[in-house]
């Protein structure tokens, strides 16, 4: 194999590489939806189909709306809240001693920031009232919400019905 011949392979798969680059240039500049492509202007990255008589602009409207808590409460399992109980045990102890977050048996029925000694956020500890099933739901499901400035680093639990498990499992566990 002499010089040249060396050159002209060299030169095929420099080619060939150059084809296959300015290919995928093409392709990402015809197909790519997001929004970078397109500058600052936010696109939506689908197609509105409206249907006659739909109501709510497009939102699901055959969306179930969520079921009162007190009536999923009273069907709860804490056997199935025991499952759940292993999300929160990471934080919380049940024997009545603080590890990360303050002990949870008996919580329910506590006042809020009723644990002595342990140094709730200013929100929690003036809050008045107490832990009511009820209550528990409403921090669970979203903590940061329910409790501005809480120091729980919890995204909250958006299913009802795990709630109310987790809350009948905590209540079985009285102190």
């Amino acid at each position: 194999m002499d010089t040249m011949t060396a050159t002209k392979v060299l030169g095929a798969g420099c080619g060939a590489l150059l084809v296959f680059l300015l290919g995928s240039w093409a392709a990402e500049g015809l197909y790519h939806v997001g929004s970078e492509a397109h500058g600052d202007e936010e696109h939506a990255q689908g197609y509105y189909i409206e249907v006659a008589g739909a109501e709510g602009g497009g939102e699901a409207a055959d969306a179930e709306p969520e079921i009162p808590f007190e009536e999923v409460f009273v069907n709860a399992s804490a056997e199935e809240g025991e499952k759940l109980w292993r999300q929160c045990a990471a934080c919380h102890k049940l024997d009545g001693t603080d590890g990360t977050g303050p002990h949870l048996d008996g919580v329910v029925g506590r006042d809020k920031g009723g644990v002595a000694g342990f140094g709730y956020s200013e929100t929690l500890a003036t809050m008045e009232g107490d832990w009511s099933p009820e209550n528990l739901s409403g921090f669970l499901h979203n903590p940061k919400e329910y409790a501005p400035g809480t120091k729980m680093a919890y995204r909250g639990m958006d299913d009802v019905e795990d709630r109310a498990n987790l809350i009948a499992y905590l209540a079985a566990q009285g102190g």
